[in-house]
């Protein structure tokens, strides 16, 4: 590393958002420019200056070169560099501005002030980084860099096409690669997004950004090489809870119960067990229809958390399963206490009326239900059975019928118990008359 790239480090660890140190600052490559003496005197004590890392040693014979000789842009950047060394970002960009004015052709100052700009201006630093692209076509950093402008801008389109021509000059960029990945799943492009982590792992199959990054985009996915991918990052670090987490809910999915529950052990082992360990347990336990267990977890949860409304519907539906119709009713119905927006907590207690024979309760709730969204085929048909069951016949007719329509057949069974109980109803509204 030549000192004036050891200077630049400096510039690149300030800006946070490029993590690798080889980004520097460009030194300038131009030929030695030489102007009349003294002024040749005083550019080569600011180059030795600048040699040296004693940036600020070389501010002073720079601006007393640009106040003899404004139009020099070689001065403006040496200056602009020298401030870029000294960490005054403020001071360095008019430099670098300038000495692209005078010289639109000097890619060294563009890609200085692109770098300058990134972090909190990316916006501004997109125009320079695609003048240093122009002046520097075979070259991938520029278009890495143009990419992040873009990225950091709000353009993902813009910065995907210059990741991919960065690759495009340099398919071995593994960070590149990375990026790019990473910028379509934020897009929620997971493809593409896989391809780009299977290519960062083809070249460092121990990368653990990669590995996470195609963990997350085959689950997204849905493809069932989501729990093979999360293991293997899990054997690299084996301490990220979060990944762990998505593990368990995966093997859950999978009906894997025996697997999900020896994950959720290592999430936290020994202690006290944290409320999303226990919601996960729960869930295993409800898979394996050991709902007795499973209450007793979630009662263990709601200790915790007392005022968590989705723990209490989840103990309520719990409850529902195993048919315990007063404690489902008692628990639904602190949850909606606890979350009134939440509607699948009155759906759920509205099932615990019906299941428990409290039908005139369903339909007061089925009606709270209907000003808030149209009714679902579902809910129309438990509407007519609490009607049937309250012997409403004219009502459970027009309920069965309203259910018939909405349906359209896709419930085979409940449409066949619809079509007889009409018959049977209609018989009997005609027998009253």
């Amino acid at each position: 590393m030549t000192l004036r790239q050891a200077a630049g480090v400096l510039l690149v660890s300030a800006l946070t958002v490029w993590p690798c140190q080889g980004q520097a600052p460009a030194a300038s490559k131009g030929t030695k420019q030489t102007v009349a003496n003294p002024l040749n005197d005083l550019l080569d004590e600011a180059r030795k200056a600048i040699d040296a890392q004693n940036y600020r040693a070389a501010i002073e014979p720079l601006e007393k070169v640009l106040a003899e000789k404004d139009d020099f842009a070689y001065a403006h950047f040496e200056l602009g560099y020298a401030y870029t060394g000294l960490g005054k970002t403020k001071e360095a960009r008019p430099q670098y501005e300038r000495a692209l004015e005078l010289d639109p052709k000097m890619a060294e100052a563009a890609l200085n002030l692109g770098i300058l700009l990134l972090n909190e201006e990316p916006a501004a630093a997109v125009r320079p980084l695609e003048q240093a692209v122009e002046l520097l076509p075979t070259e991938s950093r520029p278009r890495v860099l143009l990419g992040l402008a873009y990225e950091k801008s709000g353009n993902a389109e813009r910065a995907a096409s210059a990741y991919q021509a960065a690759l495009a000059l340099d398919p071995k960029d593994g960070e590149t690669s990375m990026r790019l990945a990473q910028l379509y799943f934020r897009e929620n492009r997971p493809a593409e997004a896989e391809a780009k982590f299977r290519a960062v792992l083809a070249s460092d199959p121990q990368s653990q950004q990669a590995l996470l990054g195609l963990a997350e985009s085959l689950e997204r996915e849905k493809k069932p090489q989501a729990v093979e991918a999360y293991q293997s990052y899990l054997q690299a670090r084996p301490d990220d809870r979060a990944a762990r987490e998505h593990l368990v809910h995966l093997l859950i999915a999978d009906e894997k119960y025996d697997e999900a529950l020896a994950e959720s052990e290592k999430i936290r082992p020994g202690g006290a067990p944290s409320i999303e360990s226990l919601k996960l347990r729960a869930d295993i336990l409800i898979g394996q229809k050991k709902l007795d267990e499973a209450i007793a977890v979630l009662k263990q949860a709601v200790g915790l958390a007392p005022e968590d409304a989705a723990l209490r519907g989840g103990l309520g539906r719990t409850y529902l399963e195993k048919r315990d119709f007063p404690d489902a009713e008692q628990e639904l119905k602190r949850a909606i206490a606890l979350d009134p927006e939440n509607l699948a907590f009155p759906k759920d207690l509205t099932t615990a009326y019906y299941l428990g024979g409290n039908y005139a309760a369903a339909l007061a709730l089925l009606d709270e239900i209907a000003k808030r969204e149209v009714p679902t085929a579902g809910e129309l048909f438990i509407r007519a059975l609490c009607y049937d069951k309250l012997q409403q016949s004219k009502a459970a007719l027009e309920a069965y019928q309203k259910f018939l329509a909405a349906d359209q057949n896709r419930n085979p069974d409940q449409v066949w118990q619809a079509q007889q109980r009409i018959i049977v109803l209609k018989k009997m509204l005609d027998n009253k008359r």
